[in-house]
């Protein structure tokens, strides 16, 4: 990871405009995202708090949540990330900055046009792809736009080598570009009204294809191009093995576009499709953790550091949410086991496990490493409120997963549980009873997450207002270079 300049040249100022404004707006949709899903929490707890509304209805909120944590918080967190990230790397101003600046107000007019869409129940029904034909048209082209600011950086890059980090950034903008035009293909029938030019099976097989690479790129391959930068400038060590980087990362890209099928076990896919998703799946497993091993390992000699710093804490925990979500998913895409879970809270906690515990901490972590810096800082506004808000979300994500996984292993029981005779020994309504308390649970931790966000919104609002003073009271400070 080179970023030293020769001492005979001036110093680079990178174009950190864009990554302030990126960073900064992750964080607050973070909170909204989280606030979205503790109300939609709550209804499933109490449904009357729908309020016979139908854009407050769970059915409208939930898509607004999924879309809110994934591509407005997630999205404008790796759009940060990876614009300062491949700055450094390359030694290289950003490529074409206005059309970045472009792609930062093009990608808050997606999102406000999803937050205002979806309420209003305009949506394609497909998951993580709800968002109608002429807001699907827009986001191809500010993701175009994206890659053309990033690509373009790198190719102007002052250092030979490509450092790992955008190799999985490159990977994840990419990917998520052909994802997102082959399932968004769609027939429009009015402004806001489209039917998928795909139907029937090959309309879920497509759809799985691009949910579970959404997955595996979006919240995966983009979040490690976090994990191989900050990890080790936090740690202040090198990455325990870059050649190890370099076999997760191919191994990684190349398995994980085969998985999709795991999620249609047991319905109108042909088998084979199936049993071909489940293998790659359980292939998976492999590469996952070689990362989340190059990734912990990288604290060798550095271990002390965990009791001190909150900012690595949060990285390396989220490694290890990494490491359960990954042995869990391939768990799960076993046709045995996918029997019992699939279409149980089960589901529910190993998502969340990997949104909450994996996406959710490596950013945090990332955006605390990163924000002080652009302001000027070499630390947060208050590190005692980054050790509280590690500690409240981390007793936040345990109660959620832990209630949820309990909840849907009781599920599948109860539903598959029959009589002598072969009659259901449970009614639905029974199961939905008994989960009751499972779900104040999850609300409670929830509500412990959503306030670490706050929490943490409150820091990095400080941290911008007293950066900014220090940067119009000492003369010469420059917080945009290396």
């Amino acid at each position: 990871m080179q970023e030293v300049q020769d001492s005979h040249s001036p110093p680079l100022i990178y174009e950190d405009t864009v990554v302030r404004q990126l960073a900064f707006m992750a964080v607050v949709w973070g909170v909204v995202g989280m606030l979205v899903g503790v109300v939609i929490a709550a209804q499933l707890t109490w449904p009357q708090l729908n309020l016979d509304i139908p854009w407050l209805s769970y059915g409208r909120l939930r898509p607004l949540h999924t879309n809110a944590v994934i591509f407005a918080f997630g999205g404008c967190a790796l759009m940060a990330t990876s614009f300062h990230v491949v700055q450094r790397t390359c030694q290289a101003r950003l490529f074409a900055p206005g059309l970045a600046s472009f792609v930062f107000w093009g990608w808050q007019a997606i999102i406000v046009a999803a937050a205002i869409s979806l309420p209003m129940g305009y949506t394609r029904g497909k998951e993580y792809a709800e968002l109608e034909w002429p807001i699907t048209i827009a986001i191809a082209v500010v993701w175009v736009a994206y890659a053309v600011v990033f690509f373009g950086t790198i190719a102007r890059r002052k250092v030979r080598h490509i450092y790992v980090a955008n190799w999985f950034y490159g990977a994840f903008i990419i990917a998520v570009a052909l994802l997102h035009i082959v399932n968004g293909a769609s027939m429009p029938a009015g402004w806001m009204k489209s039917y998928s030019v795909y139907s029937g099976v090959q309309d879920a097989m497509v759809q799985w294809w691009y949910g579970h690479n959404a997955v595996g790129f979006f919240l995966t391959a983009g979040f490690l191009g976090m994990m191989y930068y900050y990890i080790p400038k936090q740690a202040g060590r090198p990455v325990y093995s870059y050649r190890l980087s370099i076999v997760h990362f191919w191994a990684l890209i190349f398995t994980y576009m085969w998985a999709g099928p795991h999620h249609l076990h047991y319905t109108a896919l042909p088998d084979w499709t199936q049993s071909l998703g489940m293998v790659f799946s359980l292939i998976l497993l492999a590469p996952s953790w070689g990362g989340m091993i190059n990734g912990v390992m990288t604290l060798s000699g550095a271990w002390h550091k965990l009791r001190t710093d909150p900012v690595l804490r949060f990285l390396i925990v989220a490694l290890s949410f990494y490491g359960m979500a990954t042995f869990e998913g391939p768990m799960m895409s076993i046709k045995t086991v996918n029997s019992l879970s699939h279409y149980t809270d089960w589901g529910i906690a190993h998502v969340h496990a990997g949104a909450l515990g994996w996406v959710g901490f490596i950013t945090m972590g990332s955006l605390y490493y990163l924000i002080p810096r652009l302001y000027g800082r070499t630390s947060m506004y208050s590190m005692k409120a980054v050790e509280l808000h590690f500690w409240i979300s981390t007793v936040g994500v345990v109660l959620y997963i832990a209630a949820m996984w309990i909840a849907g292993v009781m599920q599948g029981l109860m539903w598959r549980s029959v009589n002598p005779d072969g009659t259901l020994a449970y009614t639905f309504v029974e199961g939905v009873k008994a989960t009751f308390p499972f779900y104040l649970v999850r609300l409670m931790g929830g509500l412990l997450y959503l306030g670490g966000m706050l929490l943490m919104a409150w820091n990095v609002w400080m941290t911008v207002m007293t950066g900014v003073s220090a940067r119009v009271t000492v003369p010469g400070l420059v917080p945009s270079r290396a």
